[in-house]
This record gives C-alpha cells, structure tokens and sequence, in this order.
C-alpha cells in the first residue's frame, strides 16, 4: 500500500546528505582557487585545469558507481555501504586542505577529497528515488534540492566570516557536517528490501542500459539525456561567466557580480519546494518546458537590453540588497531553473524500474557532468571569437536551451507512475 502523503521528516533527513556534499563543494570551489594563486603562486591557467579535475573525476566514476550501487548486496542496503565509506574519507581529506603546507600534499589531499566525493554523491541521490514513491519523487526532490541550497548559501555566508578568522574553519565546518549527514542518514534511513522478491533479476549494467536507451524505439530516454545536457550548458553560461559578463559588460564591480548571483541563487532554493509541487500537479515534462522558455527569454532579455537599463536600480531588499533590473531578471532565471532542474531528476529515474535507479542517476550525472565540462569551452570560445564581448553568452545560452525544448516536447515518459502499477 502507497503512503498518500510524502513523509517530508524522513525527506529532510535524507536532504542532510546532499546538503553535506553542496557545503563541501561550496567551500572548495570559493576557497582553493585561492590557495592555489595566493599560497603556492599556480598560474590562472593550471588553477583552472585544476578546477575542471572534479568534473573529470565524476564523469568516469560517478554513473560506475551508480550502477555498482545497484548490483551491490548488503545487510544495511545497497546504497549505504558508499555513503558510509566515502563520507568519512572526504571529510578527513578537506580537513587536510588548509593544512597542506607544500603543494604535492595539498594536491594529493584535493585528489582523495575528489575521488571519495565521487564515490558516494550517486548513492546518495539515488536514495531518494529508492525510497520515496513515484508521485512524490518532484516533490521531494525539492525538498532535497532546498537542502542542498541551504547548504551552499551556509558554505557562502558563514564561510566567509570562518575563513576571516582561521582560513582553515570553513573546511573544518565542511568535513564536521558531512561527518553529521552521513551519520543521519546512516541512522534514519531504511533502505527498500527490492531484491528479496526477485533474487534472480539481472543485475544492472551501465554500458548495457546506454546500448539499451539508444535502441530503444521511442528515443524518449535519450531525448532526455540530451535535453539535460543541452540546458545544462546554457545554464552555465550563468554560471561559470556571469561575474564576467557583469564585469566587461556592464561595467559593476567584481563583487557586485558575485551578490547578484547569490540573488538567483536564494531564488532557487526558495522555489525548490514549490516547484516540486507544481511538478506534482501539473506533470513534470510541462514543468521542465515552462521553465526552459523562461530560462531562454531571461538570457535573451540580458543579452539585448540596454546597458544603462539592466544597471537601473529598482528596490533594495533585506539580505539581497540592491536590485537592479538585471538583478530581478536573475530572480526570474532562478525560478526556470528551479523549474527544470527539480523535475529533471524525477523524470530520469521513472524511466525505469527500482532495481536499475542507481544506473539512470549515474546516466544523469554522465549528462550534466559532461555538459560541466563542455559548456565553459564552447562559451570562452564565442566570447573569443566575439573580440571579449561577454553577452554573447546571453545569446548563445538560449540556442542550448531551444535544443533543450525541441529535446523535451517529444518525451512521453518521466511522468509519475501510478500506485497501482507501483505496488
């Protein structure tokens, strides 16, 4: 018998897992640049190759180790025995950072934190899936995205102040809380018992799932591979260059460009929880496609609008600070990514059946990591061929994002599955 309601406190808890790994990421990515330029003199161009080695790392192992996960048999669960293992480690590892005093021991400590990052990040997504039924799967997706964003905001906020005080707290913090996580999650959740009916059932293959997706003949799986690729390049025209862009193009301070991200940012997290329910209610392909022509129509809006009109100043809020127009379409842009990214996920896992949940999340992650690490090259070489003008990222992002609509419209799988055919 389905529960009728989601179970929001054992979702929350569940959520301390990937808050651990958004405030263990949230810290390295503000921090360790720093290291590497001001402790051990790295050169711009190395700091990057160095930042790009996470992305690399979770392309190789992170779908592995889903469908590993989904093979895998123990007394506490398919899942757990990752989580358990690799937390630990990533959080000795990231202690370690600060400390490092030489360069080859800072790098060995970055390359654990990496790699056992890798390891356990699939399972820990893949839990939610595993024990939340299908029509609740968007809802509590936001929930576990709300945690997440909470995460980062704290990895932000109060890692900042730590780092004034003692640079190494804020990793210090990190590893406390991804020791606390685990533990949580280690003692309120249960896995689902799913191979005690069906002992026999082949076990999940990564290589043989994909050579199975493109086969198949409706293409809806791919279509949603491809689509998740797509918008996670535009987005990252967001990401990865919008302090440039804010920067060259409209001529604000550097940090003025780092506060209006934060602005989409705290958008995001606080649409995590609706958009989940709008998913919930309305399906989660309309979701995802609302979301995407929003998305299109806040770069393009960025990339056309008038300098001095992006720049005007329209109110000031508590916490956010000034808003100018460019401000509030980053609002708009935080709530179409709310819209496509906590639907996504949902629709991935109910493209298959419980026993194969770790191989599509790992699937998942093979598309965005591989947008991750495309999208930075191809937006650095339209601004290069754009003579350093930094909107044309605000063009070429809505290009990704109509594949990405063009990709989606033509699923008709990924919605929730009915109880009945569940139980």
């Amino acid at each position: 018998m389905q529960p009728k309601r989601l179970n929001y406190l054992k979702t929350f808890l569940l959520g301390f897992g990937f808050f651990g790994v958004s405030v263990i990421w949230g810290t390295y990515n503000a921090f360790v640049p720093l290291f590497l330029a001001n402790k051990f003199g790295v050169t711009p161009g190395l700091i990057g190759l160095f930042m790009t080695i996470d992305n690399i790392a979770a392309l190789f192992i992170q779908p592995a180790v889903g469908a590993w996960s989904d093979r895998l048999r123990t007394r506490i669960g398919r899942r757990l025995p990752f989580i358990l293992i690799g937390a630990p480690i990533g959080a000795l590892a990231f202690g370690i950072i600060p400390l490092a005093s030489v360069l080859p021991i800072f790098v060995a400590s970055t390359v654990t934190l990496i790699l056992s990052m890798a390891i356990w990040r699939t399972p820990v997504v893949a839990l939610m899936p595993d024990i939340t039924p299908s029509k609740f799967r968007s809802q509590a997706n936001g929930v576990i995205n709300f945690m997440g964003g909470v995460g980062a905001i704290i990895s932000f906020l109060v890692g900042s102040q730590l780092y004034e005080i003692n640079q190494a707290y804020p990793f210090w913090l990190g590893s406390t809380l991804v020791l606390v996580a685990a533990l949580l999650v280690f003692i309120f959740i249960r896995e689902p018992k799913v191979f005690e009916e069906n002992p026999d059932a082949e076990r999940p293959n990564l290589l043989k799932s994909l050579k199975g997706i493109l086969k198949e003949e409706d293409k809806g799986a791919i279509r949603i591979f491809l689509a998740i690729m797509f918008w996670f390049i535009a987005y990252n025209a967001i990401e990865a260059f919008f302090t440039l862009y804010a920067n060259k193009h409209l001529g604000m301070a550097e940090a003025d460009g780092v506060r209006l991200l934060s602005q989409l940012s705290l958008l995001f997290v606080i649409f995590a929880l609706p958009s989940g329910l709008i998913g919930g209610k309305i399906g989660r392909r309309k979701t995802i496609s609302i979301g995407i022509i929003l998305m299109g129509v806040a770069m393009l809006l960025m990339a056309t609008l008038p300098v001095p009109f992006l720049n005007q100043l329209l109110f000031i809020v508590p916490v956010l600070g000034e808003v100018p127009v460019v401000g509030l379409i980053l609002m708009f842009a935080g709530i179409a990514w709310a819209l496509i990214n906590i639907n996504s996920l949902p629709m991935v896992v109910d493209l298959t059946d419980v026993i194969k949940i770790g191989t599509y999340t790992g699937l998942y992650y093979l598309f965005s990591t591989l947008a991750a690490i495309l999208g930075p090259n191809i937006n650095g070489v339209f601004v290069e061929l754009a003579g350093g003008d930094y909107s044309v990222i605000m063009f070429i992002g809505p290009v990704f994002m109509l594949l990405a609509f063009l990709m989606i419209i033509g699923v008709r799988r990924g919605e929730a599955v009915p109880d009945s055919e569940q139980e």
